[in-house]
């Protein structure tokens, strides 16, 4: 099997049900910048940091379902979709980690070791992701809890960006106003 078609050539894009978009439509907005945040965690990993890079594996795994959820304008009940245990499970993360710091008191700057810095980074993307999301859902019906996925993930790439800081001894820096 190639990997070009040629399809794409004029600017249209296959949906999961073989409907033909424009590229530029806000769902493939929202499944691409989607797609861009998984690439993005996957040049993080390993960060080294077992704990995190095993999180960070499974919301790689998580992301293509979020991506086959917002591709699909009309599923069916076996269709992947994200769900309330996948948002409980970022929390326990987020939680679980939470334990390892200190408490926030002030914004931080987005910094530290590679790793750190460039969890920040993927935070600022999935946030890109959920507002398109957002945006995606004002014009069309999407699993809110997708959208809530994201918003829930952005919360915890910070907090897996602190705790790979501290791990390694790189202190938080708050900005000068």
């Amino acid at each position: 099997m190639s990997i070009y078609t040629g399809r794409g050539d004029d600017g249209k894009t296959d949906l999961r049900d073989m409907t033909r978009v424009s590229k530029t439509s806000p769902r493939i907005e929202a499944y691409g910048t989607v797609d861009e945040l998984n690439a993005l965690l996957g040049t993080i990993r390993p960060t080294g940091h077992a704990d995190v890079d095993d999180r960070l594996r499974a919301v790689q795994n998580h992301l293509h379902i979020v991506q086959a959820d917002f591709a699909n304008p009309d599923p069916d009940e076996d269709d992947p979709a994200i769900t309330a245990a996948h948002v409980d499970t970022v929390e326990d993360w987020i939680d679980a980690f939470d334990a390892e710091l200190e408490p926030l008191t002030a914004f931080i700057l987005p910094s530290g070791s590679d790793p750190g810095a460039q969890l920040h980074h993927a935070r600022t993307v999935c946030r890109r992701a959920e507002r398109r999301a957002v945006a995606l859902a004002s014009e069309a019906e999407i699993n809110e809890q997708a959208v809530q996925y994201l918003n829930r993930l952005s919360d915890g790439l910070f907090t897996f960006a602190r705790v790979v800081n501290a791990r390694e001894g790189e202190p938080e820096e708050t900005p000068e106003y």
